[in-house]
Formats: C-alpha cells, structure tokens, sequence
C-alpha cells in the first residue's frame, strides 16, 4: 500500500503539478500586471498598522501566522534534497519559482479578501472554500477544498511536523534508540514519547486559545526563529566567503547546461535542476495550494489589496529569501570541503554536514531551527483545519477537531510517517485543484483590482 501511495504522489506531484502550479504563477503575474514590483513596499506596509476599527487580525499577524504554516522543515532539510537529487542549478529554479509565486500569492489573497464572510461574533473567514461556493456556486469543490484542508492539517500540518520534532531531537542524543518505556505490554521509545507529550501539551495551550492567541505566539516565533537561521547561514556564508563567487556561477550554469560537470556536482543537468529545484519552490512556499489565504481573511484591513500586497510577501521571505539562503551554504560548503559530498549524503545529512563546519554553534542553531520551524507550523495548519471543519460542520466540533489534532501530536513520533508523508502531499494537491480552477475563473477580476491606496 505505501508503494501505491507513494507512486500516486510521485505521479502527482511530477510534471502536472508543476505544469499547473508554474502556469499559474505566469498567469497570475501578467494578470497582475507584475505585482512583484510591489514586494519592499509590501514589506514595508506589513510594519505599519492597519486604522481598521473591525475585529480581527493585524496585518503583521495574519503574515506571521501565514508564515508559520509555510516556513518549516522543507526549507532546511527540502533544499538539501533538493540539491542532492537535481544538482546546484535546483537553487536556482527554486527562487524562480519563489519570484513569480508572489503574484499567485498575492491573486489568492485579494479574492479571500473579497469573498470572505463576517460570522455573528464579529469574526472574518474565508479562503477558497468560501470563493467557489459564494462567487462561483460550485459547492462539491468547496467542500471537497475544506476536507482536504482538514485532513492534510492533521497529515504534513501537525503528524509530519511533530514527528520531525522527536527525530531531531533524537538526532541529538547519543544512542537515543536505547532509552524505552513499557506501557501496556509495549516498549515504546521514551524520547520519542516525552517529545510528543511535551510539544502536544504546548501546542495546546496555544491553539486553544483561539485564532488570537495563535497568531500571537506567532508574532513573536516567526521573525525570532527566522533571524536565528539566517543568522547561521550568514556565518557559514562568511566562512566560505572565498568559494562565493563560484558558487554562484556553478548554480547559474548548473540552471541552464545540459550536463553539468561543474565543482562537485558532476552527472546533474537542467531537466533534474528544474524538476526538483522547482517541484521544491512549488512545495515550499504553498502558493496556489490556497491555505494562506484562509488566515489572510481573518486580518481586519481598509483596504484588501493593501492587505492581499503584503500576504504575497510570504512567498519573498520563505521562497525567495530562506531556501536560496539554505542553497547557497549547501552549494558553497560542497565547493569548499572535499569531505561533504553529494554521493554519500542524503538532502538531510548534508545539511548536517554543512551547519557541522560551525565549531560549538552549528548544530545547535540548525537543531534550534528545525525545532521551531515543525512547532511553527503546528500552529499555522492547526487553524486551516478548524477553519476546514467550521466551514463544514460549524463551530460545534471544533473542540474535537483541536483534541484530536493535539492527539495526533503525541501519537505521531511513534509511527512510521512515510505514508502520510505521501499521502499529505497528495492532499494539498487536492486543495490546489479548486483554488486554481476560482483563481483562473475570476482571473479578470484581478487587473480591475490593480489600482493601490496606501
């Protein structure tokens, strides 16, 4: 079974998805007339406050939450992966990817914005579940948006993350794998065990708390354990400072040759640089998938395109900021160590490989990081999901929704994920389906909504 779900995802998330994803993301740039331009106001704006006096989110804290549920292990160890499968030249098309996403990002949120619904308590929800049904009367993909939405917050959301948490941990300890527990006749890995009960008990005192208090404790999280990484990645940039100016013309030829025979990158051309460099920028960012926007409209704002410029800054710092940051240090440090080597090493003991040339400092930044990362995105997909079940069922079985998803939380780091692995990918290209097929129906309504008050 494992194998049949993992050739179905494969198959998915091999030449379809990134056809459609990519072409979506041209689409939505012409239609946008190049919003990217845009980008460092935006992140300007997203500083600012907002002189909405409705209920909701700020504008920092719908970005910051947005930012939790993309921002996660894929930008550490998936760029690691992604240069060992496609070569030096997937950094490349992986910023690419992150570049024109921006627009894509950008269409997804102002529509959010517009058709978002105002509930009884003041609250704004909204996302492409509320799109199809309200705009387009297309009420089977709506809801078929929404149970995919709730079962892959429970799959790559919260099961993948949290058991991404107990392996680094476990990474970390010496001979961890020996440490047990008995319970009800079954020896259970302690380690593992102690991380799932602590991350669920944290987890939950944090999304019990509503979508407020949430996109509190993200405020906070996301630029902190963002600066970290980046912090660590320029330190190692630094240390490889003299192999830099190569480093950037073996991911530039990489891009573009046929074969590449540059550095230590011998037998990977540009059919693999492209595939993997942008199957990764595609998955990293989730832009087009649809689940930021269902945060995005829950911001109170004045002004929606205000708001939807900034939400598409997500895609910048996730896209086209940290993942080609992870690549050049991964690239860089291969160019300057003959003992890191792409033949021995997979995506993930690479990057162990390259933050371990940081004496006392290297490990623990990257154990930091990807620690913070899984937590962070916990909490951002634990929110799509409630928003998944309110839009199905109402607000009634939201708290069985959270017990359970705290649940999966704990169970997660005892099991082998490779199948949900699968099948949560499999998932979000569910969701991405309906979110394309509003975003090319309403694509006219973009350029109308491409005049600017700030």
């Amino acid at each position: 079974m494992e194998n049949i779900i993992a050739e179905i995802n494969n198959a998915i998330w091999g030449l379809p998805m990134i056809v459609l994803l990519s072409a979506t993301h041209l689409l939505m740039t012409y239609k946008t007339n190049f919003i990217q331009k845009y980008t460092f106001r935006a992140i300007k704006l997203s500083l600012t406050k907002d002189t909405s006096s409705e209920k909701g989110l700020s504008p920092f804290q719908a970005l910051t939450t947005s930012l939790a549920s993309t921002i996660g292990t894929g930008n550490i160890i998936g760029l690691g992966t992604a240069v060992a499968l496609g070569g030096a030249g997937a950094v490349f098309w992986c910023w690419i990817t992150g570049i024109f996403g921006i627009a894509t990002k950008y269409a997804e949120s102002l529509l959010a914005l517009k058709y978002r619904i105002k509930t009884n308590d003041g609250r704004f929800l909204g996302g492409a579940m509320y799109i199809l049904e309200n705009r387009l009367n297309l009420k089977i993909l709506a809801k078929a948006f929404a149970v995919c939405t709730v079962l892959a917050s429970l799959g790559i959301g919260c099961g993948v993350q949290s058991n991404a948490i107990s392996e680094t941990v476990k990474n970390a300890i010496p001979n961890s794998s020996q440490y047990t527990v008995e319970i009800f006749g079954k020896n259970l890995p302690a380690i593992s065990l102690f991380v799932g009960l602590t991350t669920s008990f944290i987890v939950c005192m944090v999304i019990f708390g509503g979508v407020d208090f949430i996109s509190k404790v993200c405020e906070v999280i996301v630029p902190f354990m963002a600066a970290i990484y980046i912090l660590g990645t320029l330190i190692i940039l630094l240390k490889n400072i003299s192999v830099l100016p190569e480093t950037f013309s073996v991911i530039l030829q990489s891009a573009f040759k046929k074969s590449s025979a540059l550095g230590g990158f011998a037998g990977y051309g540009t059919a693999a640089a492209i595939r993997f460099g942008i199957a990764r920028g595609l998955f990293s960012n989730e832009s087009g998938v649809g689940s930021s926007p269902i945060v995005t409209a829950a911001a109170k704002c004045s002004n929606p395109v205000r708001q939807a410029l900034i939400s598409s800054t997500a895609t910048f710092w996730d896209t086209v900021v940290l993942c080609p940051l992870t690549g050049l240090v991964i690239v860089s440090s291969i160019l300057k160590n003959s003992n890191i080597s792409l033949n021995r090493l997979s995506g993930g003991e690479l990057t162990y490989a390259v933050f371990s040339q940081m004496p006392y400092i290297g490990k623990p930044i990257l154990i930091f990081s990807l620690i913070t990362f899984a937590f962070s995105t916990i909490l951002g997909w634990s929110y799509y999901g409630e928003c998944g079940i309110e839009y199905l069922f109402g607000t009634k079985l939201i708290p069985l929704f959270k017990t359970f998803y705290i649940i999966m939380v704990v169970i997660a780091p005892l099991i082998s994920l490779n199948a949900i692995w699968d099948l949560a990918d499999i998932l979000n290209a569910l969701m991405a389906i309906p979110n394309l097929t509003a975003l090319f129906l309403l694509r006219n309504e973009l350029t109308k909504n491409n005049s600017f008050i700030f």
